[in-house]
């Protein structure tokens, strides 16, 4: 009887044993897939792209503000979009990160456990709502509030803004708020046996200390708010300038190329790519830092 238990077991061992390998396996195989598709895809991007930057040179896309790319010579300057691109990042980053930075040390730091309990799920539910909804929702409502109280069109980089804030303060939160929870306990209470304030241990001891993540929370906001497609073509305008102030119409990377892909065809098709290159590299500047702050600050 002893035998036949001992071999049983044997037996149970060895099919678990079997099952971890192939599941190792499979796990290993999916994130070699999904490696080999990023380098598919960034190849084809680079391969589009690159014949007309060597016609033209990269300075006649990058410091060029007209994009005429039916006329004769033409003309692919995409400075226009790329300014706009970052002062509508820029502008939804001064509204998301002061909220989501509060709102994080709120639930980590002040809010009663049955607050918390129902703040996070909804948080959570901002973050699954599609973007085609936030940007009807300000055409809607924040467009024509814009243009009664404040003047223009309402269509503007104010209204780029403010519907990128809100998409990006989910992420920020849950993000600024996993690391102020990764404080050790020790630095609070050390810092409250100083005889330090709730609110001066926060201010002086937590948030120094959760600095890393809370910077990386910012840059993935950014990251994502710059990344950002269809909410922003219903409310920027869609105007290739530069802008003069926060009510002008802009046109973003990303909205650029979704509005002429459809009908770009030859020289004007390998010139949307080069845009989709210039995104592709600010995007993977900004991932790369946010990496680097989390090797920096040892996590």
């Amino acid at each position: 009887m002893k035998n036949v238990l001992l071999q049983e077991k044997s037996r149970r061992t060895q099919i678990r044993e079997l099952t971890e390998k192939v599941i190792e396996k499979l796990l290993l195989f999916c994130a070699i897939v999904a490696i080999i598709v990023v380098f598919l895809i960034v190849g084809f991007i680079f391969t589009q792209g690159w014949s007309v930057i060597q016609k033209y040179g990269i300075a006649h896309f990058l410091f060029n503000l007209e994009w005429e790319p039916l006329a004769e010579p033409v003309q692919f300057g995409l400075l226009p979009m790329i300014v706009g691109s970052f002062v509508v990042t820029f502008g939804a980053l001064l509204i998301s990160v002061p909220l989501g930075i509060s709102c994080a040390v709120f639930l980590a730091e002040f809010a009663p456990q049955w607050a918390a309990k129902r703040i996070r799920p909804a948080i959570e539910l901002m973050a699954g709502i599609p973007s085609v909804v936030y940007g009807f929702w300000a055409l809607v409502v924040l467009v024509p509030l814009i243009m009664n109280y404040l003047g223009g069109r309402g269509l503007s980089i104010l209204a780029g803004s403010i519907v990128l804030g809100i998409m990006a303060l989910p992420f920020i939160i849950s993000i600024a708020e996993d690391a102020i929870r990764a404080v050790p306990k020790e630095y609070r209470e050390a810092s409250l046996a100083l005889g330090a304030t709730h609110w001066q241990t926060v201010k002086y001891v937590v948030l120094p200390a959760a600095k890393s993540g809370i910077l990386t929370a910012i840059i993935l906001g950014m990251a994502l708010t710059i990344g950002e497609t269809m909410a922003v073509i219903l409310v920027i305008g869609n105007a290739a300038i530069i802008p003069d102030s926060i009510l002008c119409m802009v046109r973003t990377l990303t909205a650029h190329i979704a509005l002429e892909m459809g009908y770009a065809a030859g020289e004007h098709q390998q010139a949307l790519f080069v845009a989709g290159i210039v995104l592709f590299v600010v995007i993977m500047i900004l991932n790369s830092l946010a990496l680097l702050i989390y090797k920096r600050a040892g996590v």
